[in-house]
């Protein structure tokens, strides 16, 4: 009996936490999808409900009926700070299965980065296309974050390669962000007549979009030990505008280089993948802009006006409970997703350390009635994440006034491209 019950206690141990650790200060809690990964580094969502996430290692997994797949990919990757980073699917994934990546590698001589296309079936890739290649790398300041925008075009993040001077240089793709389309050729209106969006980028690590005004904001690693201060900047990127590396960096200012909307000043955070939340989810939240960060240890919530470039409010969520973060992302229905990286060399892993944290709403209160226009549920005293659908619907509200609505599930995506949200 007394070795039965050791047994039933070490089975225990391994499996993954079945309970959520909640903050009803917030209104949220916190659970395990997924631990004991390899430094995991990003994240996106199928809309079959797969979720795949890159390994610094080089390996590409899938989570699917809440199992962790091994690697569908495994790709020969240069490590340090590289490794396989970035990962996208395409707008059009349901059609074309297109799978993006961003990864480092050694030629035997230097170490490059490279944006790749990959065709995916079952789980099974095949068809690899080279969008992107001879990206400047080094052990340090990769870069390396993917995402589609508002249009359809691909962004890339790129690090200056730990040589500064490829920042301010147009030849280079190295301290940029980049924006190519999905097949690899270059978007009419880029400013420099090739894949250059931005620049003077010292290693931009997050960027997304505000879900209403679709500017786009990034996260940038600033020279901590270099010139005696962090300087980690937040910046709200146009097209053509250099963003000051190496020559400015906090509040200097020169003619013709933007300042950050936001730096630490000499705090270090680290940040690293950033998202807008777009949901009535946690309905405080809507708008605010997410950022993981790494040395900082905590998900930071910026209250942006971009309009005015403006902060309006900056808080660390979650400060030193789950180590070092490494990105913060969005699933179609509504949650932030949080990766850390404790097992990067750099962190103090936990025993089931890197994991896959998926943050919810707390819900409290009667359920609705899905009988009943979703609007008289509300206007009844039912919050906003109690209301009630029927089968095969979800709820989604019109951006610009609120205005609730339920709609066939097949329908949601189409909806959010028009101005509605989950």
């Amino acid at each position: 009996m007394i070795k039965f019950l050791i047994f039933l206690i070490a089975i225990t141990i391994s499996l993954p936490a079945a309970f959520a650790q909640e903050y009803p200060e917030l209104g949220v809690k916190i659970e395990t999808v997924a631990e004991n990964l390899k430094v995991p580094w990003e994240i996106d969502f199928a809309s079959d409900g797969r979720i795949f996430f890159t390994e610094r290692v080089g390996d590409l997994r899938v989570i699917q009926d809440g199992q962790v797949s091994e690697p569908i990919i495994s790709l020969e990757v240069s490590r340090t700070e590289g490794g396989l980073l970035g990962l996208a699917l395409d707008p059009a994934f349901d059609e074309n299965h297109f799978i993006y990546m961003y990864y480092s590698y050694f030629d035997g001589r230097d170490i490059y980065n490279r944006v790749v296309r990959y065709t995916e079936n079952n789980n099974n890739l095949s068809e690899e296309l080279i969008l992107l290649d001879k990206i400047p790398g080094s052990q340090w300041h990769d870069g390396g974050r993917i995402k589609f925008g508002p249009h359809g075009l691909l962004y890339i993040a790129t690090g200056d390669a730990s040589n500064y001077n490829l920042s301010q240089d147009l030849d280079s793709l190295a301290g940029k962000i980049l924006r190519i389309n999905p097949d690899g050729s270059i978007p009419e209106d880029n400013p420099f007549d090739n894949e250059i969006f931005s620049l003077g980028h010292r290693n931009p690590q997050g960027i997304d979009w505000h879900p209403e005004s679709k500017i786009l904001v990034a996260t940038e690693h600033g020279p901590s030990g270099e010139r005696g201060v962090a300087h980690d900047e937040v910046n709200v990127i146009y097209s053509g505008k250099n963003y000051g590396w190496p020559q400015i960096i906090g509040d200097e200012t020169s003619e013709g280089l933007e300042n950050p909307i936001i730096h630490t000043g000499d705090d270090t955070w680290a940040p690293s993948g950033a998202a807008f939340y777009d949901s009535q989810k946690i309905s405080d939240w809507y708008g605010k802009f997410f950022v993981a960060t790494l040395r900082g240890e905590h998900l930071r919530m910026l209250d942006l006006d971009l309009e005015n470039n403006q902060v309006k409010s900056s808080t660390a969520l979650f400060s030193g409970e789950f180590g070092r973060l490494r990105s913060a992302n969005m699933s179609p229905d509504g949650d932030l997703y949080l990766l850390t990286s404790n097992q990067d060399g750099r962190g103090s892993p936990a025993s089931n350390d890197d994991r896959i944290l998926k943050i919810t709403p707390i819900i409290s209160g009667p359920k609705g009635d899905s009988s009943m226009p979703p609007l008289k549920q509300i206007q009844a005293g039912i919050m906003a994440e109690n209301v009630s659908c029927k089968q095969d619907m979800s709820l989604v509200f019109k951006q610009s006034n609120q205005m609730p609505a339920c709609v066939m599930d097949s329908s949601v995506d189409r909806l959010r491209q028009i101005g509605w949200a989950k």
